[in-house]
């Protein structure tokens, strides 16, 4: 019994969640269906992709687990509102430029393990300098499950077409830190703007922001609430939906 106890205290005291994470661990609906997915490009043709956990730049500093291919997935609905933010944001002399969209379960299992090895602290100077990171699992940076695998979230900013350059947001994609708060007081006037257009065009079609990153949105009404997908990010993975990418093409 004294053994169990200590068990238990010790989760607690690593995770401070860990008997409802098992139970959320239950409850889970895991689903390789991919037929109401579509290519993000395919909806939104303006989009630019810069798919980071294709890539090593990134917090883990290699590439991540089912991420096949730099492309971006979305269920169609999911698209289809950002195609209306895009045409929004287009008026406005702006492009947006996609860094995450939907990511598979395994993915963010790689995350996890990635967070428990404390050791590996290789791309902490980019994207998590003012944290160590024994804490980044506790804080809720990193969790068992996200949003994105259930394939109406996106991590986007904007690309200025004067410019040709990124907007400023006054901080990175996937800082882990208060900078990274949509509401973040110590950036300039120009950031903040830069951060609100963003924002308010997303909130204008039907997306909901997250409150520690100003760069994550996910559909309020997304058509899967509580399922988590396991397909790869790859264009086989929706090539046989070509009926739904085609019904929301652009006319051309």
């Amino acid at each position: 019994m004294k053994k169990l106890f200590m068990v238990l205290l010790l989760c607690v005291s690593m995770f401070g969640f860990c008997g409802q994470e098992a139970r959320a661990q239950d409850d889970v609906k895991l689903s390789n269906d991919a037929s109401d997915f579509v290519l993000l490009t395919d909806v939104v043709p303006d989009a630019i992709l810069e798919i980071r956990y294709f890539s090593t730049y990134n917090f883990v500093g290699d590439r991540i687990d089912g991420y096949h291919q730099p492309t971006a997935l979305l269920t169609k609905e999911a698209a289809r509102a950002l195609k209306a933010v895009s045409d929004d944001v287009m008026k406005k002399g702006y492009r947006l430029k996609i860094y995450d969209a939907y990511r598979p379960q395994v993915a963010v299992s790689h995350f996890v393990r990635w967070a428990k090895d404390v050791k590996d602290t290789r791309m902490k100077p980019y994207f998590y300098p003012e944290l160590t990171k024994d804490v980044l699992f506790p804080r809720g940076y990193i969790m068992e499950h996200s949003g994105h695998s259930r394939g109406s979230t996106v991590d986007l900013t904007l690309f200025d077409m004067t410019t040709e350059k990124e907007a400023d947001m006054g901080g990175t994609f996937d800082y882990f830190g208060q900078l990274s708060h949509p509401d973040y007081k110590k950036i300039t006037k120009k950031q903040y703007q830069n951060r609100m257009i963003l924002r308010e065009a997303m909130l204008a079609h039907g997306f909901k922001p997250l409150a520690e990153e100003w760069w994550h949105f996910t559909l309020k009404e997304e058509p899967y609430p509580d399922t988590y997908f396991t397909f790869p990010v790859s264009e086989a993975s929706v090539k046989r939906e070509t009926k739904a990418a085609q019904e929301l093409k652009p006319a051309a």
